[in-house]
């Protein structure tokens, strides 16, 4: 019988920050949109914009261009005091690939 083994390549990341904790709402909340400028993210990203202001009652989601766009830009340390200064309670980060 032969016997094989498997290693995972993939190793492991310590943390140095834990995520934010949820929101329990987005009623009445500044939310803003970080796009890494993908597939199709300039027709999704602006129907995410509208449904949450349809469904969440005094919520303002800031304009899709308030920040940096493209994934060249986005994980900047400019572009998270940018988003520190406009304060916002949460902040989209997204695609639609």
């Amino acid at each position: 019988m032969v016997n094989l083994e498997f290693y995972n390549p993939t190793g492991t990341m310590d943390l140095a920050r834990a995520h934010a904790p949820r929101l329990s709402s987005l009623e009445g909340k500044r939310v803003g949109i970080v796009s890494n400028k993908h597939w199709q993210s300039d027709r999704m990203l602006p129907m995410i914009k509208t449904w949450l202001e349809e469904d969440f009652h005094g919520i303002e989601v800031l304009p899709l261009d308030a920040f940096p766009q493209g994934s060249a830009l986005i994980d900047r340390e400019e572009t998270a005091t940018m988003i520190q200064q406009r304060g916002v309670d949460a902040v989209i980060l997204g695609n639609a690939a």
